[in-house]
């Protein structure tokens, strides 16, 4: 197939939610067809709830600094489904994209001959072979590997890490995960391997609980990201400097907005300090790491992905330092499994004005279901996303565009093509 027929067959795979298969066993049927490729790679595995996306692009920026070959897998894309899978910081190549997915697609469809699965392996499910595949033909040293959903059951966890990286576990995805931290930190917990090292962000005590007991089960080794220190602390609008000691003191500058951002940042020195990354690297990765979508700036708007309630309550620590004293707007879409009453409750009280708007996404609520859910007293309907554009250019103000990551891709995708013309 070509590049373009790869990505139609893919999505047509159907909503991953939906078509999951949750348990191993198909995805491991198909890895031993392709010959087990996970097991020519060594990875650093990240679950968590919110910041492990940034933790794994930090944790492969200084990887590379150092000057170790880097496979990055993660989930989900903004704009280009190529983003999920990089080789040396960039996107995987077209060619070696479609090379992987028809081994991939050939092993589902050997399988299928044979009734030894009962479905075509799902879109993630293909997507994460076709990384594995891409990772062992390019002979990196080191693949930085985050979970796509949960831990446990995620179609990530074939592997055997060279160590396991937990950020902080918070409410998100609950009909899959379990309605409680405890359930949902039980879940994370599954990527813990026996005798193999863990890093533990900050966490919740209930989640920390949790955690702690799964760890002592498999004799893992722990380290806490609090055993790194954070001095001399400068919260920026556009990122932040502080200084992490541990055996040695790392200045650090980190480009990535947000006051939780020192705590993804210690989380990965913590987890870098494992495999012996020097402090220059860490300092230097830390400084170029990249993680678009996430308090970024682009064409005149600030872009954040605050889907579940603990990016909401990060979102609005931001905008309450920054723009306590002038107004902001929000123009905000989100799915329809996601909490947004407390994702509301959270934003829209900080915002003069809030435009409503929807992704293109099946999944997607309506601008109008949003509005019963708000009383804010100026709220405006948008039907997509170009509507809210113009509508908020029509009356200058600091805007947001956030919710769902789908409505934060679309805005990635219009802006950067507005700003290349």
């Amino acid at each position: 197939m070509t590049y373009g027929e790869s990505l139609a067959y893919l999505f047509a795979l159907g909503p991953e939610l939906k078509t999951v298969k949750w348990d191993l066993e198909r995805v491991r049927a198909l890895l031993a067809v392709l010959g087990n490729p996970q097991e020519r790679c060594r990875f650093i595995h990240v679950a968590g709830t919110n910041g492990k996306g940034s933790v794994c692009a930090m944790l492969e920026s200084a990887l590379r600094a150092s000057g170790l070959r880097t496979g990055l897998y993660t989930s989900p894309h903004l704009v280009e489904a190529r983003e999920r899978i990089r080789i040396d910081g960039e996107l995987i190549a077209e060619a070696a994209w479609v090379a992987a997915f028809d081994r991939v697609h050939a092993a589902a469809e050997e399988l299928l001959g044979r009734e030894a699965i009962d479905t075509h392996p799902s879109f993630f499910e293909s997507l994460t072979a076709m990384a594995f595949v891409a990772f062992a033909e390019a002979a990196v040293d080191i693949v930085v590997l985050e979970v796509g959903l949960g831990g446990r059951l995620d179609a990530t966890n074939v592997v055997t890490p060279e160590v396991a990286v937990i950020t902080p576990v918070d409410f998100d995805h609950e009909a899959f995960l379990g309605s409680s931290i405890e359930s949902i930190a039980a879940e994370k917990a599954g990527i813990i391997k026996a005798r193999r090292p863990v890093v533990f962000a900050e966490q919740r005590p209930e989640a920390f609980r949790v955690l702690e007991r799964r760890a002592l089960e498999l004799d893992a080794p722990v380290t806490l990201s609090s055993a790194w220190r954070v001095d001399e602390l400068e919260i920026l609008p556009n990122g932040s400097r502080f200084t992490l000691t541990a055996d040695e003191a790392i200045p650090v500058e980190c480009p990535l907005a947000g006051e939780h951002q020192v705590e993804n940042a210690r989380t990965a020195a913590a987890a870098l300090s494992i495999f012996g990354i020097s402090a220059a690297a860490i300092r230097e990765g830390l400084a170029r790491a990249k993680w678009p979508g996430r308090l970024e700036f682009l064409g005149g708007f600030i872009l954040d992905g605050a889907h579940n309630p603990a990016g909401a309550r990060a979102l609005a620590a931001y905008i309450g330092r920054f723009f306590a004293n002038e107004p902001v707007r929000l123009i905000y879409g989100a799915m329809r499994d996601k909490a947004i009453d407390e994702v509301i409750g959270a934003l829209f009280p900080l915002a003069a004005e809030v435009i409503l708007t929807a992704p293109e996404q099946p999944r997607a609520l309506s601008p109008e279901t949003l509005a019963e859910a708000t009383d804010h007293a100026s709220v405006l309907i948008a039907p997509t996303l170009p509507d809210a554009i113009r509508l908020a250019r029509a009356k200058p103000m600091t805007t947001f565009i956030t919710g769902s990551l789908f409505l934060v891709g679309e805005a990635r995708a219009l802006l950067a093509a507005r700003e290349a013309r």
